[in-house]
């Protein structure tokens, strides 16, 4: 198990170093930083200072062993937008995004087994058709679409909850719920589609002619079966909900996080916050991973993980 930490964790610091290196090379090779983070108006000599200022004015090469050393030191300069150092503002905002991801893919996890499982039981039934139907209309809605919808309804229409922004835990429930609807429609539907294989199989029938009882076999032996590819499918999805779709959620509740901060960046051309921004979240994305690797091994010492 050390062995494989440690290996796991040098692959994951390459993993680190080719996103950072791709985003050097981005905001490098293909356009003029200088442009970007100055107004339109600014003449040649302030493009000239401010360059020399942040080291632009420097090869290209000097540029990069001068990246990762910040890079070593969690140094990425000061933000332009902010006027205070760009790591900074991200661990400001990063507890607030974690909050929201927390909130909405526990929601998901805590809906999804019972679903599922219920789905599970009677195959083709009246449930199971309507989780089944309910699951494909949840993962057809766009979240941007969700999140203006539930806005209409809940704030404009019956006003009960909060348009946007944060300031008490009702502001949280519609960002929350926008974010929950895609895990919690692909969990479900993976949870039943694998307790209907497990229900199955004959080792089932077997526990069941003996006389175990039926709560039981569900959950000691149909749900453990399932836990790996359960496990799987909440890690990818943890995943690609930090790297991507709370920009969506954020940007339309106006959440304070990480991903309404990248696009306020972006918006504002402030390169030093944004390769902050992309750092941690390519950081904790390869935690993620070594974390879910060392879970499973937990659940299931057969895998080997070598």
């Amino acid at each position: 198990m050390g062995s494989f930490i440690v290996c796991r964790l040098w692959h994951g610091l390459l993993v680190v170093l080719g996103v950072s290196f791709t985003v050097f090379a981005v905001t490098r090779l293909f356009g003029d930083p200088v442009s970007l983070m100055l107004p339109l108006s600014a003449s040649a000599e302030q493009r000239m200072a401010f360059a020399q200022e942040i080291g632009l004015d420097q090869p290209l090469f000097v540029q990069f062993i001068r990246f990762l050393g910040d890079l070593a030191t969690f140094d990425f300069g000061e933000s332009l937008w902010q006027r205070r150092p760009a790591i900074e503002v991200v661990f400001e905002r990063l507890p607030l995004t974690l909050m929201l991801i927390g909130t909405g893919l526990g929601f998901a996890i805590l809906l999804s087994i019972p679903l599922g499982m219920i789905a599970a039981l009677r195959p083709g039934g009246f449930l199971d058709r309507f989780i089944v139907s309910a699951g494909l209309l949840g993962l057809s809605m766009p979240q941007f679409w969700v999140g203006l919808l539930l806005i209409v309804v809940f704030s404009v229409q019956l006003k009960l909850l909060p348009t946007s922004g944060m300031g008490t835990p009702l502001h949280l429930v519609l960002p929350a719920l926008t974010l929950a609807l895609t895990p919690l429609a692909r969990l479900t539907m993976l949870v039943r589609s694998s307790m209907i294989d497990e229900l199955n199989q004959h080792y089932v029938r077997t526990v069941r002619a003996k006389g175990l009882p039926f709560t039981r076999i569900l959950r000691v032996h149909t749900l453990r079966n399932i836990l790996i590819s359960y496990m799987t499918l909440a890690g990818w999805e943890l995943i690609t909900t930090l790297a991507g779709y709370t920009v969506v959620v954020e940007t339309v509740f106006a959440w304070p996080g990480l991903g309404l901060t990248a696009v306020q960046a972006i918006q504002r051309g402030d390169l030093f916050l944004m390769q902050a921004i992309v750092f941690v979240i390519a950081l904790l994305i390869v935690l993620i991973n070594i974390v879910l690797d060392i879970v499973f091994k937990m659940i299931d010492p057969r895998i080997n993980l070598n």
